[in-house]
């Protein structure tokens, strides 16, 4: 079953020059989100570059968020990643969506308008109720065991 979710065209060549997002195989899970710079960009090394997808979506659905993640060839290849690391979109936002994208290389990278910069991919989201306790009824196994205490 395919949810709907409402899209606005912010950039005129969306859908016209530039494809509108979509799946790229039949098993893909995030849409292609693209850049639509005016111009050439040349990210230079340790910098980074906030881009216009070109669209705004309203999700409405207060059980279902976006991600906006890096595309795994431009940061293993070229050191491209998403400036913040992962972009949240709550269910209430209708903004354009913005790209923060970070070169981590020692290259410079040209980002061309209608490049394919990072991907969205929509997720169910479970809300919680917060129970404040003074001890846990359960005890983990893990206890209070922090960062790597698994070994390597």
């Amino acid at each position: 079953m395919k949810k709907k979710i409402n899209i606005k065209i912010i950039d005129k060549r969306i859908g016209n020059i530039f494809p509108l997002p979509s799946y790229k195989t039949i098993g893909s899970s995030g849409l292609d989100l693209l850049s639509c710079n005016d111009h050439i960009i040349n990210l230079k090394p340790n910098k980074s570059v906030l881009l216009s997808s070109g669209i705004a979506i309203s999700i409405e659905d207060p059980l279902i968020t976006a991600l906006i993640l890096p595309r795994s060839g431009l940061g293993h290849i070229h050191g491209i990643i998403l400036g913040n690391s992962i972009g949240l979109i709550d269910s209430d936002y209708q903004g354009s969506l913005m790209i923060s994208l970070w070169n981590r290389s020692n290259k410079s990278f040209t980002i061309h308008p209608g490049n394919r910069i990072a991907q969205i991919v929509f997720i169910p989201i479970l809300k919680v109720e917060l129970n404040v306790v003074s001890e846990f009824t359960k005890i983990s196994t893990r206890g209070k065991k922090g960062f790597g205490h698994t070994g390597i």
